[in-house]
């Protein structure tokens, strides 16, 4: 085990934050149960390692951070007090480690481990392997989650205590027929679900009976892989269902609170993509009666700390018991933002044996929140998942009404190995409307260049007519397909900004500066503004939409501009502000036949990439064929990475000939195997990259010269 450490030195403030932590413990009435917690190790990463980090340090408790080598340089590990280096990029081979977690624990006087979301954070032995190792677990006990992973367990205890359970089958015969039989009683459509399922793996629908045993199959297959057992549970499927899940609090006292709802109904591949909160459409009544109900299955199971109890509730808004997650949640910022409360700085007050710190009475919904996941993938490609540098990273700027919890910064590099989510964009104000517009307007200014993202959806999905009346259901993309995937063209006024943006780049660039600099050059720097009696034209290629765009720029006087694109009626270009935000980015204001407009525009190497009202669209900037040559930027024929991934082999050597077809270079990217061949036949002039190497999409592998 590899070590860096950044010692914390005591101060005169972090001393009193602790003295004062420790005197507010002291007033309990249960001062006799309290532990100190001076130091907490996060057995995570990300995200959720950095907002554990922040709070720590508000509370004056020193931070212990755990990194895998492909985390090395990452934001959790600069902000922690001390970081460990435990394995390989392989979460199984360095976040999943218990044993290496437990030494670290040990090794750096950690008194409690915090183990985030997802990893470990549901683990029963871990939880055990804690309390043996007399460190404090800030999660719940063993027993509770044990009881509450398994779902068909799950079920029984809620039912007897008074929780609204769906109709279904939660049997330990698990014969085919027996199953079917159940699914008869049930009636059909019935949703067929993996016991230790989770994010939606071992699940399937069966909309009649011809198709049960197909559907049952399936989700057993799946549910064997990813869980290793395929014990099934059946249940009424709800239509068009709502996901409304609770936050509850319990401590070591035996006192409980629910924090109120969260809907989280609109989701892609069965996770979730927006939530806000409380949710939209219920009654004071309702919301009383699902909050009653989570704090009767947190009872039930002696819960202690923050837990999530997830109902599924149909259009009438009666609510059945789906599953409780024995652990933070992902959303849980949306109820930090209408409670007023630091739920992170709960669970370790109340792992120390504090009370919970409010009463329910107490409790009150203050305005509306929204949260938006920022993932790095593609929603016109089936929302496949991404990874590769952030090239380009701004945002909107954080305040008491908007908060960005990330774990990545400019320069860094979204993962393979990891959860593709890059930040949670989380947004408050007094009412639903006034949150919603407030996230648009945020998400506009959310810039992102290196890899594709899903803000240009989000954009799309807050706008949409039924989602901002509230009219949200767990299908809601599915039926909303048409409408939030609508073909999307650049209007001739932003295709002028991206223009004027060039040419404001060129007055800075001589032609030797472009032939130099091989990674950033602009091929309209040979071109732009240096034809005598010729008008200089300049093509561009939409890269989502494969759009070809040919423009024919005239300045006919200083400050004004003729603009002619694809073949249309001449634009009158005047009024032209440039401000320049950054390196190569600018705001680009002008006037368009009139109208007066502006677009946020980068220039990154022979890419232009547009900031719109809309979201981001990119175009490249087709590079003449003579300028490949001067350069030697490679071949079109070169080999490239088709998406983000591992190499797992190469398969050639510099010098050796091969044929079209031929494999050069194996890649594994997001569990897949891809061989990449030769396109044309050739010499191996250099191989770009080794076995273990992380690739993004795009980058060349191998260097093919003519025989």
């Amino acid at each position: 085990m590899s070590l860096m450490i950044r010692p914390n030195f005591p101060c005169l403030l972090g001393d009193l934050s602790r003295r004062l932590c420790l005197l507010k413990l002291s007033r309990t009435s249960h001062a006799a149960a309290l532990k100190r917690i001076d130091k907490v190790l996060i057995a995570n990463r990300g995200e959720i390692a950095c907002r554990v980090i922040r709070t720590a340090k508000k509370m004056g408790i020193q931070s212990v951070a755990v990194f895998s080598e492909a985390d090395r340089h990452s934001m959790h590990v600069a902000m922690a007090d001390e970081a460990y280096h435990i394995g390989p990029p392989a979460a199984s081979e360095s976040y999943l480690k218990q044993d290496k977690i437990m030494d670290v624990a040990r090794l750096s006087g950690a008194q409690a481990i915090h183990p985030g979301y997802g990893f470990l954070s549901e683990n029963v032995e871990f939880a055990e392997m804690c309390e043996k190792e007399n460190i404090i677990f800030v999660g719940p006990p063993a027993s509770a989650i044990r009881d509450m992973g398994i779902k068909s367990t799950s079920k029984h205890i809620m039912a007897a205590a008074g929780v609204p359970v769906i109709e279904g089958y939660h049997g330990a015969d698990q014969s085919v027929e027996r199953l079917r039989q159940e699914a008869s009683k049930i009636g059909y459509p019935v949703m067929i679900k993996a016991v230790r399922g989770g994010g939606g793996k071992g699940m399937r629908i069966a909309m009649s009976e011809s198709e049960f045993d197909t559907q049952l199959q399936s989700a057993k297959t799946e549910a064997l892989k990813s869980f290793g057992d395929q014990v099934m549970l059946l249940e009424k499927f709800v239509e068009n269902p709502r996901h409304v899940e609770v936050q509850v609090f319990g401590d070591q006292h035996g006192n409980y609170v629910y924090l109120f709802e969260r809907d989280c109904s609109v989701q892609r591949r069965h996770q979730k993509i927006i939530e806000e909160a409380p949710a939209p459409g219920l009654t004071e009544v309702v919301r009383k009666q699902i909050g009653e109900a989570a704090v009767r299955a947190a009872k039930a199971v002696d819960y202690v700390g923050a837990g999530t109890v997830e109902f599924i509730m149909d259009s009438n808004l009666k609510f059945f018991f789906m599953e409780m997650n024995t652990r933070l949640q992902v959303e849980h910022p949306v109820t930090e933002m209408i409670t007023g409360t630091d739920l992170v700085e709960w669970q370790l007050r109340v792992a120390a044996g504090e009370q919970i710190p409010v009463k329910q009475e107490e409790l009150k919904v203050r305005g509306h929140a929204f949260e938006a996941r920022i993932y790095a993938e593609d929603p016109d490609n089936g929302f496949m998942p991404g990874a590769g540098p952030l090239l380009h990273l701004s945002t909107p700027e954080p305040g008491d009404d908007l908060r960005i919890e990330t774990g990545v910064r400019e320069g860094d590099e979204v993962s393979v190995h990891y959860d593709p989510m890059i930040a949670k964009l989380v947004v408050w104000a007094e009412d639903r409307h006034t949150a919603l517009r407030r996230t648009i307007a945020a998400l506009q200014d959310y810039h992102v260049v290196g890899l594709s993202t899903n803000i240009r959806f989000l954009m799309a999905l807050a706008s949409h007519p039924s989602f901002q009346a509230g009219d949200v259901s767990t299908e809601f993309i599915p039926q909303h397909q048409a409408s939030l995937f609508l073909p999307s063209s650049l209007s001739p006024a932003v295709l002028c900004h991206a223009v004027l943006a060039l040419a404001a780049r060129h007055r800075t660039q001589v032609y030797q500066d472009a032939l130099a600099t091989k990674d950033c050059y602009s091929p309209f720097a040979l071109n732009f503004g240096l034809r005598i009696n010729s008008t200089p034209s300049y093509k561009l290629r939409l890269v989502d939409g494969g759009t070809e765009h040919r423009i024919i720029v005239t300045e006919s006087s200083k400050g004004n501009w003729q603009v002619r694109v694809d073949e249309g009626d001449t634009l009158a270009v005047s009024d032209v502000s440039l401000s320049e935000e950054s390196d190569n980015k600018f705001t680009v204001k002008c006037s368009v036949d009139g109208v007066v407009s502006s677009t946020s525009v980068l220039l990154v190497g022979n890419s232009v990439h547009l900031f719109t009202l809309n979201g981001k669209r990119s175009l490249d900037i087709p590079t003449p064929d003579y300028l490949k040559s001067a350069l030697s930027v490679g071949s079109i024929d070169d080999p490239i990475a088709p998406m983000p991934g591992v190499i797992e082999k190469v398969a050639v050597e510099p010098g050796a000939t091969v044929q079209k077809g031929e494999p050069l270079v194996i890649m594994i990217a997001m569990k897949m195997e891809y061989v990449i061949r030769a396109a044309r036949t050739g010499v191996v002039e250099k191989v770009f990259h080794k076995p273990g190497d992380t690739v993004a999409k795009g980058t060349v592998l191998v260097h093919l010269k003519e025989e």
